[in-house]
């Protein structure tokens, strides 16, 4: 069992910045994939960013390509998302995910969620 709690979410003008962390607990983290995810109201939850366990391999959405960087320090079993001049369709609830391995389209752990909200 993977615990995840993300943090680091709010408010904040578009063309801003923020950051959101993720930590795990249980597993052990370093073999995990782990991703970002989020679901704007109305809409259904879609893939922002994973990372491989080892972080060599990173994919992206192409709506945040060049603008969001995903992140992991095994050591912290932590796992960020630095996300750069924000729009207002960023806007939305933001999850982290693990899966043993890589990420796939239904990851079996969940976080919380953290809203993000861009004002225009």
């Amino acid at each position: 069992q993977v615990q995840l709690v993300e943090s680091g979410g709010g408010l904040v003008q578009a063309g801003g910045s923020l950051r959101l962390s993720c930590a795990a607990s249980g597993r052990t983290f370093s073999s995990y994939g782990m991703g970002w995810f989020r679901q704007a109201p109305g809409k259904e939850r879609e893939f922002v960013a994973a990372i491989s366990w080892s972080g060599r391999n990173i994919n992206y959405a192409d709506s945040v390509k060049g603008r969001f960087t995903i992140s992991r320090d095994n050591a912290k079993n932590t796992v960020y998302l630095q996300m750069n001049s924000l729009k207002s369709e960023d806007t939305a609830v933001y999850y982290c995910a693990a899966e043993y391995g890589l990420i796939g389209s239904k990851p079996p752990y969940w976080g919380q969620g953290t809203w993000v909200t861009v004002s225009s």
